[in-house]
């Protein structure tokens, strides 16, 4: 129980804020996998969602599925939507908006998957149903709408890829 809570503490070294929010996420987590401890602990559950999303401005849903090492860097208006998948090892900077997107016909698209080992620059937004590959940097601005593969450096608004990674 103790390496779930702290699984993102040694990635956000030197980043008190960022070891808090997902020391306090991955403790919203682990309380909502079983009925009765959620009922006891509502109260833990509504002081996450008012300190994390009202004062900090981190949309972190505690649904949310995210891999170990996840790391925050200024995570001021963070927004996530729960049914998001992110891998292992990933980072995200401020301004970040990553989810759904409103189709055509009035339903919403499904939310991002995104790979391993993915860097996500400030003031990115993913949207959409796509999938982001591992290895993946996001330069910062860029707006994802369509899948990206493995290894590359993306970039711009809509995003392109500008090379693949030879670093990665």
């Amino acid at each position: 129980m103790f390496s779930y809570l702290f699984q993102d503490w040694n990635a956000n070294r030197k980043n008190i804020k960022g070891q808090l929010v997902l020391f306090s996420f991955r403790l919203a987590q682990l309380l909502s996998r079983n009925l009765l401890i959620k009922i006891l602990f509502v109260w833990y559950l509504a002081i996450y969602h008012v300190l994390i999303e009202w004062f900090l401005c981190i949309e972190i849903p505690r649904k949310l599925k995210a891999g170990k090492g996840l790391i925050l860097y200024h995570g001021q208006a963070l927004v996530i939507n729960q049914a998001t998948q992110i891998g292992e090892n990933c980072i995200l900077r401020n301004s970040t908006t990553i989810g759904h997107k409103l189709l055509a016909d009035g339903t919403y698209s499904k939310c991002p998957r995104i790979g391993n080992h993915v860097d996500i620059g400030a003031n990115v937004c993913i949207i959409g149903d796509v999938t982001i590959g591992n290895n993946v940097k996001i330069g910062a601005g860029s707006v994802v709408v369509k899948d990206v593969p493995d290894n590359c450096i993306v970039v711009g608004n809509p995003a392109r890829i500008i090379t693949p990674d030879p670093l990665i």
